[in-house]
């Protein structure tokens, strides 16, 4: 994989070249791996609705073509973008993100931080009240059992509305976008930011939903520090 230390960009430029670089691969295109960090800027995502962007104030929203709601980009925040042909790597969506979201729990780990998963919310998690806690969350992605019935097979209910992030922070958050089995877009760690625009939206369209970084946590850790980390996890996870 080749792996592209960006540093400092601006975000619609990045995404434009994302789009131009899986628009131009081929089957001989070596993935990429492109780590950088943004200047503030609200991203939206297709699904994304406007009321969970509450007061933007001066900072610029774009429309994007991943998936998911509302998110914040800013300086002090580790963006990686992997741009990975999912049909040479031999795995399909739901594992690719899998493996982008263990790659960020195995980042934390470094650091002495236990990253959760939440079922039906894409993203990486932290206990407000014990960082380090290893205790399995109720929240948990659970295993279904199969359905018995048609009624059983019902959709479930929306899940802005079932989802309990009580003690909870988010810590990364995820949104991709895969076009012809190649995706792109990707994962942000937030390591020591200024949270406050996180509270002028619903972050990934959940109302109250806390955001935190590893400075609030209490690890202090320079931002090429956790970012050369975050590429290496990805750059193992991410293998065929």
């Amino acid at each position: 994989m080749d792996v592209r230390m960006l540093g400092p960009v601006d975000y619609r430029p990045t995404y434009e070249a994302m789009q131009a670089f899986t628009a131009a691969r081929t089957t001989d295109t070596a993935d990429s791996l492109w780590i950088c960090e943004h200047p503030p800027t609200y991203t939206q995502g297709l699904a994304g609705k406007a009321e969970h962007i509450l007061a933007p104030g001066s900072i610029p929203i774009v429309a994007t073509n991943r998936g998911g709601q509302v998110t914040y980009h800013g300086p002090g925040q580790v963006v990686a973008y992997p741009m990975i042909d999912l049909q040479r790597a031999r795995y399909f969506v739901k594992e690719y993100v899998y493996r982008v979201e263990e790659a960020v729990i195995r980042t934390l780990d470094h650091f002495g931080v236990t990253g959760h998963r939440v079922g039906g919310a894409p993203g990486i998690y932290v206990r407000l009240d014990d960082p380090g806690s290893h205790a399995r969350l109720p929240q948990r992605p659970q295993r279904r059992a199969p359905a018995v019935s048609t009624q059983e097979r019902n959709p479930a209910p929306n899940p802005e509305a079932t989802i309990d992030f009580a003690g909870l922070g988010k810590i990364a958050a995820l949104g991709i976008k895969v076009s012809r089995h190649c995706t792109y877009h990707g994962v942000a760690l937030n390591v020591a930011m200024d949270l406050e625009p996180f509270s002028r939206i619903n972050p990934c369209g959940y109302a109250g939903l806390q955001t935190v970084d590893l400075s609030t946590i209490g690890v202090s850790v320079a931002w090429p520090e956790a970012a050369e980390l975050l590429s290496r996890k990805l750059v193992t996870y991410l293998a065929p």
